[in-house]
This record gives structure tokens, C-alpha cells and sequence, in this order.
């Protein structure tokens, strides 16, 4: 496998477009939205502000005079959407960008290539391996959608260790998927999930990284039994001249680059908690971060800002995502019927334990994410209302955007209508059934451990707000 043939990798046009768009399911829900103004009673919380973060006042709801959205009022709310979430947006964009660059270096497959042909690694330290480096490019948003140009690499792997492809798609797939379910760096899913929450960006880190850091040893060591059961029932390594792949060389270039790339991470990290940076000081290293890494990858001027545009519009559509599902948001309060909503969710909790709608909020996100497969998108359209309802509720908002993102991160890896995990299996040649029964028993553990780091942010009250 050359480095071309990875470049050049995209998922078949079919299954980039199987199932229903998001943008259809959330455009339909904002002419819901627009209908429900003149049919749900309108009302308002009184609010309150606390260290420049705006509360609901429990108890306050009060009734206002009716104001119904109008047909046309529906298209301009999907223009102030993008104009409110421009920043977010921006930095998606620029997060397509910016890797685009990094892999026209080939820094990152060709080192995978290499570590694929090692004679001198076992089984066990392969797994380990991999999962260290796809679990760190999932939870950072380095690769996401882009995983599956990954995958022949996965099949390149589980060929040469004489291994079923579906155990080559899941060295990739699966633990690229555990970083990214938890996400600790992922702007498009925490980030901008904290930004919607009016939290700091990037907080609560500790609790969350041990989180990940349970999700990727779980994929890992899943993966190793696999691979130990598939050693029994008879699979062989075979030579590495029998395998006939072609081995790429990690060059000088290559190390510099991923090694500017973990250092460019490393300051952000040091940025947000020293400097309280936030999107747009993100957006800027990402700019930078181009420039860099494209001249160490002896790139042309042209080459940069091409190949950065061109990853740019990779993600497009993810990025307008968030604005139109800011747009639903954007009516329910233009016509006053956001508050009353989240009202009457509130009574209708108020009567449960904590820990149980903490729960509810995540099994909710879950259930949902089958029909919006955009995390970004239903953040954006869920963030509105759970931050009043926790406010309510007692649970501080970094319980409830965990909550969401759990819900979200523990259906990926088995959604149907998720266009990577189909685009995925179909490049393994693996059957949607086959792969639900393989991992199963991977989604269950996760399960489980959400519910208990949930828990756990519930019982530390876990913030900072």
C-alpha cells in the first residue's frame, strides 16, 4: 500500500450519501419549532448573572404576550445561526484544513505503514501501539471522518499479521472511535458543546481523560483477546516477504512534522489553562500550524493554501451543521417557547433523583443521535435545552455536556446511519450484523462506564459551574 493510494482514498459517493440527510431531519424540526410558537403558550425565566454566565432563576417562568414566528422568519433564522456560531464554525473548517496538510506530508500513514511491517513487534505491542495513536488522533479531532482513509491501512495490518479484515478495520476504527467518544481536544464535539454551555473551553479535563483513557484500554484489550482467539483457532503471521506490501520509510520530515503537530497540542493545553484561550485563539494556532508543517513537508505556497482549502470544504457540511441547528434554537426563543419547554421538563424531573435524570439526559442524547449522526449538530440542538434544565435541576453544566457527549460517543461505533461507520465496513468488506455481534461487548463495557463517571460528576458536583 503506498502512500498514493491512501491519499487518494475517499468512501464510495453511495454510501457518503445513504440514509436521511441531517440537514433535511433539522430543517424539519425547525419548521416544528416555528409552528410550535404560536401553539405553546409563551413564557420567560427571569435570569441572573453569575461571574458572566447567565443562570435561569428556578421558579421564575412567568407568561408573555404570544409572538409566533412567520414562514419567512424560519430562513432568516438559519442566516443569525451561522452569524451566532460563526466562530465555531470557523474552527471546524480550519480543523479540515489543517489536517488535510499534515496528511499531504504522508507523516501520518507512513509511520503507520512502518509500524504495520515490524518484525520486531508482537501482537500485544502492535494493538497497543495503534490504539495509543488513534486513540490520541480521535480525542484530539485529528481524525475523524477522516478514519476511514485509514482503514486499508488497518486491512494492510491484518494481512500481514495474517488476520481477519474485520480485526483490521477495528485496530483503526475502533480505537480512533474510543479517543473520540470522549474527546478531551475534539473542538467540533467538546468544544464546542463547553462553548454552547458557556463553560470554559476544554474544563474538566482530569475526569475526563481518565474516562478516555478507560475507553481506549477497553478497545485495546478487546482487540488483543480477539486477536489471542484468533491465534487459537488457527490464524498464522505471516513472513513479511510473503505478505509482498511495500514498506514506506519514516523520513526526517515525517518526525518533524508529528512531532510539531504534539507540540502545537501541548502548548493549547498549556494556553487554556494558563491564558484562558478559547475557538479563536485555536483558530489561529490551526492557521499557524498549516504554514509550519507544510513548509517542513517542503510543500509550496500554493500547495498549502490549496490543500488547506480543499480540507477545509471536506467539512463544510459539518460546520454549517451547527448553525442550522443554532437556527431551531434562535426561533424557540424568538418565540418565547424555549423557556415553557424547559419548564415543564423540569417538573416533570423534578420529582426524580439527580442521578437519574443525569442519566435520563444521557440515554436521551444516545436515543437521539440515531437520527441526527452529527455530534456537532445535536449538540447545538440539545445544549439549549438541558443547560436551563440542569440549571434547574441542581446538575452543573459540565455533568450535563458530558452527559450529551456520552450519549452521542456510546452510539457511533454501532449507528447505522453513521456514513464513516458504513463507509468503514464497506471498505472491510464486513457485514453491518457481524459487526454489531463483534462489538457488543466493547459497547457494553463503555456503557457501563459512563454511567459511572457520570455518577461520580454528580457526586463531586463536578464544574467548574
Amino acid at each position: 500500500m503506498t502512500q498514493s493510494h491512501v491519499d487518494s482514498y475517499s468512501p464510495p459517493v453511495s454510501l457518503q450519501d445513504k440514509g436521511q440527510s441531517p440537514y433535511l431531519l433539522l430543517f424539519i424540526i425547525l419548521v416544528l419549532a416555528a409552528v410550535a410558537t404560536w401553539i405553546i403558550p409563551a413564557g420567560v425565566y427571569d435570569y441572573e448573572t453569575r461571574d458572566g454566565i447567565k443562570f435561569a432563576v428556578k421558579g421564575s417562568l412567568h407568561a408573555v404576550a404570544q409572538s409566533g414566528v412567520y414562514p419567512l422568519e424560519i430562513f432568516t433564522a438559519i442566516a443569525k445561526g451561522m452569524v451566532k456560531q460563526a466562530s465555531i464554525i470557523f474552527l471546524i473548517l480550519f480543523t479540515g484544513g489543517v489536517l488535510a496538510v499534515i496528511e499531504k506530508t504522508g507523516a501520518i500513514a507512513t509511520a503507520l505503514n512502518s509500524l504495520s511491517h515490524s518484525t520486531k513487534l508482537s501482537d500485544k505491542w502492535l494493538v497497543l501501539i495503534f490504539a495509543a495513536i488513534f486513540g490520541l488522533l480521535g480525542t484530539t479531532g485529528v481524525v475523524v471522518n477522516a478514519v476511514v482513509a485509514f482503514v486499508p491501512i488497518g486491512l494492510l495490518i491484518a494481512r500481514s499479521m495474517g488476520l481477519p479484515p474485520i480485526l483490521g478495520a477495528s485496530l483503526v476504527y475502533l480505537t480512533c472511535a474510543a479517543g473520540f467518544n470522549v474527546a478531551i481536544l475534539n473542538p467540533a464535539t467538546t468544544g464546542l458543546t463547553q462553548h454552547l454551555a458557556q463553560l470554559p473551553l476544554f474544563s474538566g479535563m482530569l475526569l475526563r481523560g481518565i474516562t478516555c483513557l478507560l475507553f481506549i484500554i477497553t478497545a485495546a484489550a478487546y482487540l488483543i483477546w480477539s486477536i489471542r482467539r484468533s491465534r487459537q483457532q488457527g490464524s498464522v503471521r505471516p513472513t513479511l516477504e510473503a505478505s509482498g506490501n511495500e514498506v514506506l520509510n519514516v523520513t526526517g520530515r515525517h518526525k518533524w512534522v508529528l512531532a510539531i503537530t504534539v507540540l502545537a497540542l501541548i502548548l493549547f493545553i498549556a494556553g487554556t489553562i494558563q491564558f484562558h484561550w478559547g475557538t479563536n485563539e485555536m483558530s489561529a494556532m490551526f492557521i499557524l500550524l498549516t504554514i509550519i508543517v507544510g513548509l517542513i513537508g517542503r510543500l509550496s505556497g500554493s500547495e498549502i493554501a490549496n490543500t488547506f482549502l480543499a480540507g477545509c470544504s471536506k467539512l463544510v457540511k459539518g460546520a454549517f451543521i451547527v448553525g442550522m441547528a443554532a437556527a431551531i434554537s434562535l426561533v424557540l426563543q424568538q418565540g418565547n417557547v424555549l423557556d415553557p419547554i424547559v419548564g415543564s421538563l423540569s417538573d416533570l424531573l423534578e420529582p426524580v433523583p439527580i442521578h437519574a435524570a443525569t442519566l435520563g439526559m444521557f440515554i436521551s442524547a444516545a436515543l437521539i443521535h440515531f437520527g441526527i449522526s452529527s455530534g456537532s449538530g445535536e449538540s447545538a440542538l440539545l445544549i439549549p435545552i438541558f443547560s436551563p434544565l440542569g440549571d434547574n435541576l441542581g446538575l452543573t453544566r459540565q455533568v450535563m455536556v458530558q452527559a450529551v457527549l456520552l450519549g452521542e460517543g456510546i452510539v457511533n461505533c454501532m449507528n447505522p446511519t453513521s456514513g464513516v461507520l458504513m463507509a468503514v465496513l464497506a471498505t472491510a468488506g464486513v457485514p453491518y450484523g457481524k459487526w454489531l455481534r463483534f462489538v457488543a461487548p466493547v459497547i457494553a463495557i463503555w456503557f457501563v462506564i459512563c454511567v459511572i463517571m457520570l455518577l461520580i460528576g454528580v457526586a463531586i458536583n463536578w464544574g467548574p459551574f
